[in-house]
């Protein structure tokens, strides 16, 4: 080859290139690893969102009259960022409902609760979940003064 004038080995070489366009075929294009990229997409947002459960609380204003004529049995529970206090006493998280249960066991019994100003909302609706595990008692939210 090395004795091949250049216009015969360029002629060989341009044979040997369209020789090895010829022979290659033609894939068709493959879905299936789209799809596995789909269903992966799919399986990620279905576990990464969020199913949550809604929850009611009824809440009635502090100003409403209670309609016996008897004097209602009120418990004070003062909700702070970082602890709950029931009557003027701490009290833990763990023992609220107990506390609040022998507490509320007078007939006409009142569950007032006051906020400290830096009380989130997710915290007093913590709260109150808690406290609505109470039997026999009304639970009013105390306006702030």
């Amino acid at each position: 080859m090395l004795n091949t004038p250049l216009p015969q080995l360029h002629h060989r070489l341009g044979r040997v290139r369209m020789s090895l366009r010829r022979t290659r075929k033609r894939r068709k294009a493959s879905v299936t690893s789209l799809i596995d990229v789909i269903f992966l997409l799919l399986l990620f947002f279905m576990l990464a969102s969020t199913f949550s459960k809604k929850t009611e609380l009824e809440l009635v204003s502090s100003t409403e009259g209670s309609a016996s004529g008897e004097q209602p049995h009120v418990v004070r529970l003062f909700v702070a960022l970082q602890g709950l206090k029931v009557n003027g006493h701490p009290i833990a998280e763990a023992e609220l409902v107990a506390d609040l249960s022998h507490k509320a066991s007078k007939p006409n019994t009142i569950i007032a609760v006051e906020l400290d100003d830096e009380v989130s909302t997710q915290r007093l609706i913590d709260v109150l979940l808690k406290v609505r595990g109470v039997s026999d008692a009304r639970i009013r939210v105390l306006e702030p003064s």
